[in-house]
């Protein structure tokens, strides 16, 4: 869902050499976990998206939502291994997204960039913690600690 109308702010990847997974098995295994942190006002849902030109096969994501922040998770066999991805954005509503008009209906303020903030840890940290599962299970080695950073963007630039 990559586009100008959503602000990405933070995508993370990771490749498991060596690891056979099914996408739907890590799906399943992840919104449990998820449920399982009982992260206030969480939707989960699945969404396709083309892999490229319009012609092209469709592609399953794990999407949860929280308010106006939404993760799109992919989780794929790739070559030899299995790798996940995440990309983290939001999507002002209506009225929010309408040039000057929006700013006086969207409130930046500390506590909703605080709790977006936990909105990323709490799911990036469910993500990671079923990679490691997963992978352990397999005989193959949980992420470092380097591996576990994910990519920020600039916070709120609108």
């Amino acid at each position: 869902m990559l586009g100008s109308e959503v602000d990405v702010f933070s995508h993370w990847y990771h490749l498991v050499d060596g690891l056979e997974q099914s996408s739907q098995a890590f799906y399943t295994a992840l919104a449990e976990e998820l449920e399982a942190r009982r992260i206030p006002d969480l939707h989960l849902s699945r969404v396709e998206f083309a892999e490229g030109a319009i012609l092209s096969g469709k592609r399953e994501y794990l999407r949860v939502k929280r308010k106006d922040h939404t993760f799109d998770v992919c989780a794929a066999p790739f070559g030899r291994g299995f790798f996940v991805s995440w990309w983290l954005f939001a999507v002002p509503g209506c009225i929010g997204g309408l040039p000057i008009i929006g700013a006086f209906f969207r409130r930046d303020t500390y506590y909703t960039h605080d709790t977006a903030l936990m909105f990323q840890s709490a799911v990036h940290g469910a993500v990671t913690d079923t990679l490691d599962r997963v992978s352990a299970g397999k005989g193959i080695r949980a992420l470092s600690e380097f591996e576990r950073k994910p990519i920020l963007r600039e916070f709120g630039r609108r």
